[in-house]
């Protein structure tokens, strides 16, 4: 009876020794904000988050590539295609969990129709929001693009430039911190909420909640069906999840589920 009891003790140490690891990238604000939520309930699911801060988007995705990293949390589908045909890797998404309407903010206006004529306006310098950044515009009545339906459109797209402002491409990251250097900026939301910006208050125009641009989960094709990244993508999609993003986030960020 000894033995046996040793055996199951040792059994469950065991166990509770081999739980599964994952380690995953994500910007700070929200991703690495809902995976801390997340990360109680999957450790007694067995699956613990190890959860690595980036503050770009590149770093995010080489290192899933290169196993250094087993999922990533901080981009869209869009930037993600872009990013494997550009890298030529082969990363894949493994689910959708929320939207972060992307917002035009300004410190010198208070209304778009302000903006001066040679106005500068700083967007992303990637494609795909730098492309977003246009679109939306475009939208407000700012400028008028080419093609409304060009994901990649860049300042060589606009056909009808009304005020000619002067467009600035710059990494997404570093688009707060000089907000007051230009007329206006077009900045995602992780940023706009690390730098304490309310999307919901302070955007002078900002998506609708039906933005294509879903922030996915992200792996590798040899590793997106394991049983820890399946546990990750259910707990993403949880009700828990859903309640916590609204509550916490007040319509800056929307859930996808």
């Amino acid at each position: 009876m000894k033995k046996t009891l040793a055996l199951i003790a040792a059994a469950l140490a065991f166990s509770a020794h081999a739980a599964d690891k994952l380690a995953i990238g994500a910007t700070a604000v929200p991703h690495a904000e809902i995976l801390e939520f997340v990360k109680p309930a999957l450790a007694k699911q067995g699956v613990e988050l190890d959860i690595k801060v980036f503050t770009d988007y590149v770093q995010p995705n080489v290192q899933v590539a290169e196993k250094k990293l087993d999922a990533n949390f901080f981009q869209h589908k869009p930037y993600l295609d872009e990013f494997n045909k550009g890298k030529g890797t082969n990363l894949v998404v493994v689910t959708g969990v929320h939207v972060e309407p992307f917002g035009a903010y300004s410190t010198k206006i208070k209304k778009l129709a302000d903006l001066p004529e040679g106005g500068t306006v700083a967007i992303p310098n990637d494609a795909t929001n730098g492309g977003r950044a246009l679109l939306l515009l475009d939208k407000a009545g700012v400028i008028t693009l080419k093609d409304k339906k060009n994901i990649l459109a860049t300042a060589r797209d606009i056909a009808q430039n009304p005020k000619k402002l002067k467009f600035k491409e710059l990494e997404a990251a570093t688009l707060p911190r000089i907000l007051d250097q230009v007329d206006l900026a077009l900045i995602n939301t992780n940023y706009a909420l690390e730098a304490k910006l309310n999307p919901s208050k302070d955007a002078l125009a900002i998506e609708g909640k039906q933005s294509p641009y879903v922030n996915i989960l992200v792996a590798r094709p040899d590793n997106k069906n394991s049983a820890a990244i399946k546990k990750l993508a259910a707990a993403l999609n949880s009700p828990e999840t859903k309640k916590f993003i609204e509550t916490k986030y007040n319509g800056a960020v929307v859930p996808a589920f």
